[in-house]
């Protein structure tokens, strides 16, 4: 597949032939789905908590005598019947994280990656430099290269302070390293635009694994 390569300006400075083993990967839904639930389920803290009857501040003794009142029997004001008491089978802190194969992630990495070549939605910049933290700026290249309207993913090979600093407060932008880049962030997107450094970094981290 032969792509465009853009400027920052939206002149078009050449062509290149993505690797097809990484950008012409075919479709296997359930290994996406897969990956996006692997991530997100990461990205759970896990630290809701509650306490239980031994856990709770509140006295031990029993309320009254066991017969004669009346009332129900009952042993203690730590009971999860009682207002105030422990909580019954509640949450701890816990890890959501779901196993997955390294190969399994990498081969649902390219197939993001193939979704977006296939679809015309990838778009090649050679590079983006800008000399100060400019969102405007930063805002004029997007519109250069018609993405302004688009969920954008961002990939660069190298971090640029100024760069970062400039596209952190655009909504529709997100930005990441080739190092960060997963198939759910790709996936989210509707636009995935790649530094000429990052493509040479996917594509040899394609063929490596």
């Amino acid at each position: 597949m032969i792509v465009n390569i853009y400027n920052q300006e939206g002149g078009i400075t050449g062509t290149k032939a993505l690797d097809d083993s990484v950008f012409s990967v075919p479709h296997r839904p359930h290994l996406l789905q897969e990956a996006v639930r692997n991530y997100l389920a990461t990205q759970r803290s896990g630290t809701a908590s509650t306490k239980g009857r031994s856990e709770v501040s509140r006295s031990n003794r029993k309320p009254w005598r066991q017969k004669g009142t009346g009332r129900a029997r009952s042993g203690s004001a730590r009971s999860p019947i009682w207002v105030g008491g422990g909580n019954t089978f509640g949450p701890k802190p816990r890890s959501f994280n779901q196993k997955m194969n390294r190969k399994a992630k990498q081969e649902a990495l390219r197939m993001a990656l193939s979704l977006r070549a296939s679809a015309s939605d990838l778009v090649l910049v050679d590079s983006i430099r800008i000399p100060e933290p400019k969102t405007k700026k930063f805002v004029e290249i997007l519109e250069s290269l018609g993405l302004k309207e688009s969920k954008t993913l961002l990939v660069f090979g190298s971090k640029d302070d100024n760069v970062i600093y400039s596209g952190r407060n655009i909504p529709l932008l997100d930005m990441t390293t080739v190092e960060h880049i997963n198939t759910y962030r790709i996936l989210r997107s509707d636009k995935l635009l790649i530094t000429m450094d990052a493509l040479e970094e996917l594509e040899k981290r394609g063929k490596s694994s």
